[in-house]
């Protein structure tokens, strides 16, 4: 009995439920959710860990970049449950409009050095350049005090009658607590150049079905039909495995279609980035001979002074790319775009490995572009800013979607709350047969 009660205060009969519910919010279906561990890839593997951490009672949750290898479906999930977390949580993320929708504290870590301030990410913005424009103003005072100081000084030093006032403002300065000047790094930005003429429409996919052509061939889109016109900012919808990199590397006619026809306008010139693309990088060239393979005819210097506002300077345009960084690679294959000044940007999650920096420099230059763009992100703020259409991937077809970013999180939730109720009636029907 004393078993049953300890086991049945540790939670221990809805274990199994709580943890498929977890799963679920997840993106697992029902199907994986029975599945051995070994049959999932690495980026399911590491949704298993977080569910893990999720499923164990806690005081303290540690997270570290916690929407890495998560959907954007599966990210509102997470926020949901973040928020309603009773204890204390303490992470580390790169999605700031995540971060603002969970987080009451905000901890910079800047020459080594820790400095909270109270709110979410973007309020610590604000209060951290007011803080810094403090800290600047207080540092000229003080320099314009030192050199009045100094000058007095210089100047009555050497008169009997005035040395005493001189050596009691050397005094003064010896008891002086120096400030610093601000030490703000330079923010990182770039543009998209300017496109060539663009056709209209872009392209056109008629009676379309994108897939794998196997053997066997796996139709995942069925019977897509669609015009994609100049100056059209989509950002597609859904959750992982229903279709939206397959869709995108059709249009990049990096798959072809499996039926149907797909014609490009005259003039399309396309700027695809996809995660698999940095593993197309050659480790073992350089940045600079990255870009030279594409303008072989242009000076060397003007290739540089190109990479060079990719902070791509010095030796590091020169050094084999190796030991570069993922976010570094990933600078390097946007820069790479942007040098063949397309007229569509196809992107494929192109924040992840990026820090809030450049993902803010990303933005801020797709705002700026001219062209057509297709979106595929589970950054919202990046989403919010960069489109102004939505068109949902999902049961093998591809449709608009009525609404906005908030109206999707609520679409989702309410999903979510059915698949736990259908999951639910489940468990309640089998209980039912097994009586």
């Amino acid at each position: 009995a004393e078993a049953h009660a300890a086991y049945a205060d540790a939670d221990g009969y809805t274990a199994a439920s709580r943890a498929e519910a977890l799963l679920l919010g997840l993106g697992f279906t029902l199907a994986q959710v029975g599945q051995p561990v070994a049959a999932f890839s690495g980026g399911w593997r590491m949704r298993l860990n977080l569910a893990q951490a999720l499923m164990c009672p806690s005081d303290l949750l540690l997270l570290d970049e916690p929407t890495n290898h998560l959907d954007l479906d599966a990210i509102v999930w997470l926020e949901d449950w973040l928020a309603r977390y009773p204890g204390t949580l303490v992470m580390i993320s790169h999605d700031r409009e995540f971060l603002d929708a969970i987080c009451n504290v905000t901890v910079h870590i800047e020459q080594q050095q820790l400095r909270r301030y109270g709110g979410n990410y973007s309020l610590f913005e604000t209060l951290r350049l007011q803080q810094m424009a403090q800290q600047q103003a207080a540092y000229a005072r003080q320099q314009k005090q030192i050199a009045h100081l100094e000058s007095f000084i210089t100047r009555f030093k050497a008169k009997a009658t005035k040395a005493r006032q001189a050596q009691s403002r050397v005094k003064a300065l010896e008891k002086m607590e120096r400030l610093a000047p601000v030490h703000a790094a330079a923010g990182f930005s770039f543009e998209f150049r300017e496109p060539d003429a663009a056709p209209n429409p872009m392209m056109v996919l008629d009676a379309v079905d994108c897939g794998y052509a196997g053997p066997p061939p796996v139709t995942i889109l069925r019977g897509l039909t669609l015009s994609i016109q100049n100056g059209q900012r989509i950002g597609l919808l859904g959750a992982n495995g229903q279709g939206k990199s397959t869709l995108v590397k059709t249009l990049a006619n990096t798959l072809a279609p499996l039926a149907g026809t797909l014609r490009h306008g005259k003039g399309l010139q396309i700027g695809y980035f996809a995660q698999h693309q940095l593993e197309t990088l050659r480790d073992h060239d350089s940045p600079l001979q990255h870009l030279a393979r594409l303008a072989p005819d242009t000076r060397e210097q003007e290739l540089r002074d190109f990479l060079g506002s990719f902070n791509f300077r010095g030796d590091m345009a020169t050094s084999p790319i190796e030991p570069f960084s993922g976010g570094e690679k990933a600078r390097l294959a946007l820069a790479l775009i942007v040098w063949q000044k397309p007229n569509l940007l196809l992107l494929d999650e192109p924040t992840n490995h990026l820090d809030l920096d450049t993902r803010e420099a990303l933005t801020m230059a797709l705002a700026q572009f001219e062209g057509t763009l297709i979106l595929v992100s589970h950054d919202r703020h990046l989403l919010r800013a960069t489109t102004d259409q939505f068109m949902l991937v999902a049961d093998g077809g591809l449709q608009p979607f009525d609404g906005d970013l908030d109206d999707y999180r609520d679409w989702l939730l309410q999903q979510a709350a059915a698949k736990r109720n259908a999951a639910a009636a489940a468990h309640r029907a089998d209980g039912a047969d097994g009586a």
